[in-house]
């Protein structure tokens, strides 16, 4: 039996930011290529029912930590009709956040910009479909093409791959997620089921901008409840926003990391981590503190500062052993709920890649190999390219997994797709391949 598969010069692994940041850039460099008559031609596949992105930690109260204006778009083609200025624009908010004098948007709001982006180009995203595996077509000893199978029994042709395949919540060795044990990415379909109970502890460990988000909103939503931050760190530390510091963010950093030498980035990294990480926003450090400070004078201490200690037993049944690193002293928590807010890592894309994952180029400390355009360096050769959208700080530096450059980094992952394209099939052209 043999069935048609598309032909795409562009096959998208996963439609979070990055991937629809690529879509959009794809519909307007089509736009503006109408009359050379060859567009670049993409498809994307999300195994989430619609586009969502951390809805898990979507706070009500709680800002983005991103200037607006490095949306999905500005930093590319500031004159873009997704930008997020249209968006506030198009839903009638455009003076009112004039007025506001903020730089940085509620994350709900920002939410909502994703998604009346992504409804603008879902011509070419099938959600609710994982792709399973990624199978090379040769010609000769190269790779020409990838034949990418999807979870619904449907199969794509690529000439590019793109990899977005995101971010996944990091737990501590030895620790197992359970009914009472969870990362904070869970964190509001987890309180959402304990309304309704009577939760008398919580558990927070993590000394980043998540750990005192998750623990404000515990500390709201339970007003009958005991919040207990646990972290290494003398107090929350601030996250630093200065101007040359942020710096680091820009498009010409990208450009300075990947030419530095291995102990000039692992310098930067240093310097410069708290930029990003274990960071927390100076104004929710001053409520947290303030919070501590006014239950102290009342006598009733629900918020608990385990500071300069760690958690050395956990179990399943929420019994949190803390351990002063100071003193050795101990200390046995019963939480109906451990929240762990200890940040997320790169998910690893090569096993998606089947027989070609192996033989992805890694460095001698196992990292893949990218080249500055984004591309995975391979020992076969490829008549396209396997580029990654995230799991490339170690070549390109903080902005990897961060939305400060990815409007940048679309654009140059298009551009050296343009460049390095073989005359590209006619639209629609379809390879017959036995199923």
């Amino acid at each position: 039996m043999t069935a048609e598969v598309p032909i795409y010069d562009i096959v998208g692994v996963g439609f979070g930011p990055s991937n629809l940041a690529l879509a959009i850039a794809l519909a307007e460099h089509n736009a503006g290529s109408a009359v050379a008559g060859k567009p670049v031609t993409a498809h994307f596949l999300e195994r989430q029912p619609r586009f969502g992105w951390h809805r898990g930690m979507l706070i009500e109260t709680a800002t983005m930590q991103v200037s607006f204006l490095k949306d999905l778009v500005t930093m590319r083609n500031p004159t873009s009709e997704f930008s997020f200025l249209n968006y506030l624009h198009a839903s009638g908010r455009l003076v009112d956040f004039i007025n506001h004098k903020n730089l940085f948007p509620l994350r709900v709001e920002f939410h909502d910009y994703f998604e009346w982006a992504a409804a603008k180009v879902d011509d070419v995203v099938s959600y609710g479909t994982e792709v399973v595996s990624v199978r090379p077509v040769y010609d000769g000893s190269e790779v020409a093409y990838f034949d990418v199978e999807a979870s619904d029994g449907s199969s794509l042709r690529a000439r590019n791959l793109v990899l977005g395949t995101g971010l996944r919540p990091q737990l501590p060795e030895g620790v197992t997620a359970g009914a009472r044990v969870w990362h904070n990415s869970e964190l509001l379909f987890r309180v959402e089921s304990l309304r309704g109970s009577s939760p008398r502890r919580f558990v927070v460990v993590g000394a980043g901008q998540s750990a005192a988000e998750v623990a404000a909103l515990l500390h709201d939503e339970f007003p009958r409840a005991e919040v207990c931050a646990v972290f290494a760190r003398y107090g929350y530390s601030p996250a630093d926003d200065s101007s040359f510091a942020n710096r680091i963010f820009d498009p010409e950093a990208v450009d300075q990391f990947y030419r530095a030498d291995e102990p000039v980035k692992d310098r930067l990294m240093r310097y410069h981590g708290a930029t990003n990480y274990s960071a927390v926003d100076v104004d929710l450090i001053d409520e947290l503190y303030r919070r501590v400070y006014r239950e102290k004078v009342l006598g009733v201490e629900r918020l608990r500062l385990f500071n300069v200690s760690r958690p050395v037993e956990v179990t399943d049944a929420g019994t949190v052993t803390v351990e002063s690193l100071t003193t050795g002293e101990r200390t046995v928590l019963e939480a109906d709920a451990v929240v762990y807010a200890t940040g997320y890592r790169p998910a690893d894309p090569t096993p998606l890649l089947g027989e070609l994952g192996p033989r992805c180029l890694r460095d001698e400390s196992g990292r893949l190999r990218v080249s500055r355009d984004y591309r995975i360096a391979t020992e076969f050769p490829l008549r396209g390219g396997i580029y990654l959208q995230g799991g490339t700080e170690h070549t390109h530096g903080i902005t990897s997994s961060l939305l400060s450059n990815t409007a940048v980094r679309v654009g140059e992952i298009l551009q050296s797709i343009v460049d390095r394209r073989v005359v590209a099939a006619p639209a629609g052209e379809y390879a017959v391949s036995a199923r």
